[in-house]
């Protein structure tokens, strides 16, 4: 399993993405649609269009990190949405992307909010 900071700020691109991108091509994307630099410390994600792959791009303090997974069957969950370029979503909803739950259909009890 991924363990990140959890200060990680983490973001779903909205857009179907061409797998065939490594570093360079991700970063473009982060730093051309998202208005982000990759080196900041987020986790950017990226869903292909058959939604079965998906890459997270991260800078890990003294490099770029890409994760890439596969699914055998079934698909990620995309909750991006065509008005914004990405979603930022937390770790617990990382994890239920992952693991193939709907974060949509997910409730949440009610918890303390810090006022920014």
């Amino acid at each position: 399993m991924l363990t990140l900071p959890t200060t990680t700020r983490i973001f779903l691109y909205s857009k179907p993405t061409d797998m065939r991108k490594s570093f360079c091509g991700l970063n473009g994307i982060v730093r051309s649609e998202l208005g982000r630099e990759p080196n900041d410390g987020s986790l950017f994600l990226f869903i292909n269009r058959r939604a079965d792959r998906l890459k997270a791009l991260w800078w890990d303090d003294d490099g770029m990190v890409i994760f890439y997974k596969r699914l055998e069957s079934g698909t990620f969950e995309n909750t991006g949405t065509t008005d914004r370029p990405a979603v930022k979503i937390d770790s617990a909803e990382l994890a239920m992307l992952l693991k193939g739950i709907d974060i949509r259909s997910a409730r949440r009890r009610k918890r303390f909010q810090k006022r920014i």
